[in-house]
């Protein structure tokens, strides 16, 4: 059997991490509705979990926002990544870039889960976004060549 490309390794890990900020959403939440005497029972129809960001307990939708972040972007970073697989292109820059991209977004959502500082985030947005035009434009120079 033929060894995976190197590519999919930056696609499970964030996948995965996607995973990670699911749970640490849903724990961080569950204790906010609780401190505020919230339960499922109590929350009309139709309610989001954005109603706590106007509450005392607004620090804990930071990992709602990153997970919804992290539901944006990364999309077409899978779906690039796996234009790259499909042409056979996992050179190592390629492989390097993908992994650039997925550490630089694990550390956004660490940022944003935490302290939250909106220049920080840009910062490693602005970063990890260069990564992905990167592969883009790798893409591109490959189909055209």
């Amino acid at each position: 059997m033929e060894q995976p490309s190197a590519l999919l390794g930056p696609v499970v890990a964030l996948v995965a991490w996607s995973l990670v900020m699911l749970v640490w959403m849903a724990v961080s939440r569950r204790g906010a509705f609780k401190r505020l005497g919230v339960s499922l029972r109590t929350i009309p129809p139709g309610s989001r979990g954005a109603a706590l960001d106007n509450s005392p307990e607004a620090k804990a939708q930071w990992k709602a926002h990153n997970y919804n972040h992290l539901m944006e972007q990364p999309t077409i970073f899978y779906a690039i990544v796996l234009a790259l697989v499909l042409m056979g292109f996992d050179h190592p820059i390629n492989v390097m870039l993908a992994w650039g991209y997925v550490i630089l977004r694990i550390i956004h959502s660490i940022v944003q889960a935490t302290v939250n500082v909106v220049a920080i985030r840009l910062t490693l947005f602005a970063l990890s976004t260069l990564c992905l035009a990167s592969l883009t434009i790798h893409a591109g120079l490959r189909l055209w060549h």
